[in-house]
């Protein structure tokens, strides 16, 4: 079974991508004086240690985030991406990473709002005991419900502008077809709303199929879309010497995102060779990036 619990692998290389990605969206976003709606279906934590049990277990952050510390240039994307996230540590050293929750809470003005689900219990105590931390009041809502099920009663926002994030684990095959139905049902309650799907990109063909799906459904609808995947190693079962066969982990995720800002592209076109160059960690890294009527 694919395991892919926030804890594990927070600053990795998929976060990199998402998290660039959320970021540049809502500094788009939050041009405009009116007020924006944040809805993350599957917020996690909120804020992880990486030098704490379940992170520093896997050490992922160290072939993502902390690569890009250490990078002297970034695509302007990658430096906003790394100076957020330091923003979040006192020293030189980055010891927390912030993840969706936060990072979007610290984009956000006093009068945008920002809905929080998660249903796995022991996330769901960590992220209410982090975001009581923020001390942002109503601003923030902490709901300990079905993401999926949980978005439609705020949809559309009372200010008709919005961003909804959907990253879910992608543990049970069913997961896949939930995020494309709640995409086709938000863009029915909310057709001009930002939908940001992130999904890993693994040899599973609901993994394949959801992109084609989440494509075809908003070139119907007549909505712009931006696809980006972000691949930094083989996604092939190895061996060592004593024939142990040895997975090899996350090898590739990907962003789609419906009703993108058309700002998006060209600070991708910018930041992902470089997410390859400094993130690759075999010669079967690199990256795609797609879109139309953005």
């Amino acid at each position: 079974m694919f395991s892919y619990r926030h804890a594990f692998h927070a600053g990795n290389h998929a976060d990199v991508l998402k998290h660039s990605m959320l970021l540049a969206i809502l500094q788009y976003l939050t041009q405009k004086e009116a007020a924006l709606a944040v809805l993350d279906t599957h917020a996690g934590a909120g804020l992880y240690r990486l030098d704490g049990d379940y992170a520093s277990t896997s050490g992922e952050a160290a072939d993502g985030i902390l690569r890009l510390e250490q990078a002297e240039k970034l695509a302007p994307l990658l430096q906003d991406y790394v100076d957020a996230v330091r923003s979040f540590n006192a020293g030189p050293r980055i010891l927390a990473y912030p993840g969706s929750p936060f990072l979007a809470q610290q984009q956000l003005r006093p009068h945008d709002k920002l809905k929080l689900f998660e249903l796995h219990p022991t996330d769901m105590r960590s992220l209410s005991g982090n975001v009581a931390q923020l001390e942002a009041g109503r601003q923030v809502q902490v709901l300990h419900e079905d993401g999926f099920e949980g978005v439609k009663k705020f949809l559309p926002p009372p200010s008709r502008r919005g961003l909804l994030l959907c990253d879910p684990s992608y543990e049970i095959k069913t997961d896949y077809m939930k995020v494309a139905d709640m995409v086709a049902d938000g863009l029915k309650r909310f057709p001009t709303g930002t939908y940001a799907v992130w999904y890993p990109i693994i040899p599973r063909p609901e993994a394949h199929e959801l992109p084609r799906r989440l494509r075809t459904m908003a070139t119907k609808a007549g909505k712009g879309w931006l696809h980006a995947t972000l691949t930094v190693k083989s996604s092939k079962i190895s061996s060592n010497l004593q024939g142990e066969k040895k997975r090899p982990g996350l090898p590739a995720s990907g962003m789609f995102v419906v009703n993108p800002p058309y700002t998006l592209q060209a600070q991708l076109k910018a930041a992902l060779p470089q997410m390859v160059e400094l993130l690759r960690q075999d010669s079967n890294a690199g990256f795609t990036l797609e879109s139309a009527g953005v």
